[in-house]
C-alpha cells in the first residue's frame, strides 16, 4: 500500500501542477459550468481515450496520459461544484484558497481509495487500463442518470461519490500506464 501511496501522490501532484497553472491562465472559467457540463467534459474526455483504444490509432497527437490527467482535474472540479451547488459553499476566488479545495478534494479522494483498496486487496493492479476506462464510462452513465433525477436515488450512492471514483480510476491508470512504460523491454 505505501508503493501505491506514494504512486498516487506522484500523480495527484502532476495533476494538481496543470491544474493550478491552467487556473493562473484562465482564472475560474470552469465556475460558470453546471454539473451536467463537467460529466460532459468528462464523457469526451473518456470516449476519446476509449476510441484510441479500440482503434489504436490517435490522430490528435495528444497522449492519453493527459486526458486521464483532465478527468482527474475535472473530478476535482466537479466536487468543487457539487459543494457550492448543494452547501451552497462559495467557489474558491483566489489561488490559495483553490490549493486548499484541491487538497481537501484529493485527501477526500485518497482516504476513499485506501479504505477501498483495503477492502478489495488492490484489485485494480490486476485490471487492465481499457476495463478502468470502461468503469468511468459506466460511472458516467449513472451521473448523468442520477442528474436527470435531479439528484435523487433510491438506494444508490450519491453524484459526489462518482465522481471520487472516477478520479480514482484515473489516477489507477496513469499509475499502471507509468509502469508499463518505466518497464525494461525484453
Amino acid at each position: 500500500m505505501e508503493k501505491t501511496l506514494a504512486q498516487y501522490k506522484q500523480v495527484i501532484s502532476r495533476c494538481e501542477d496543470l491544474f493550478l497553472k491552467k487556473a493562473r491562465d484562465y482564472g475560474l472559467s470552469w465556475s460558470i459550468l453546471r454539473m451536467p457540463s463537467v460529466t460532459d467534459q468528462i464523457l469526451i474526455k473518456a470516449e476519446r481515450i476509449r476510441s484510441i483504444q479500440e482503434k489504436n490509432l490517435n490522430m490528435v497527437g495528444e497522449s492519453i496520459d493527459n486526458e486521464f490527467v483532465g478527468i482527474i482535474n475535472y473530478a476535482i472540479i466537479a466536487l468543487i461544484l457539487f459543494d457550492h451547488y448543494n452547501s451552497e459553499q462559495p467557489i474558491p476566488d483566489n489561488a490559495e484558497e483553490l490549493a486548499s479545495r484541491y487538497s481537501e478534494k484529493v485527501q477526500f479522494a485518497l482516504d476513499t481509495m485506501r479504505q477501498k483498496n483495503h477492502d478489495y486487496g488492490e484489485a485494480w493492479r490486476k485490471m487492465r487500463v481499457s476495463s478502468m476506462t470502461d468503469l468511468i464510462l459506466m460511472k458516467i452513465n449513472r451521473l448523468k442518470q442520477i442528474e436527470d433525477n435531479k439528484g435523487n436515488t433510491l438506494v444508490s450512492e450519491g453524484a459526489d461519490a462518482n465522481y471520487v471514483d472516477i478520479l480514482n480510476y484515473a489516477a489507477f491508470c496513469l499509475i499502471l500506464m507509468d509502469e508499463s512504460s518505466s518497464e525494461p523491454a525484453d
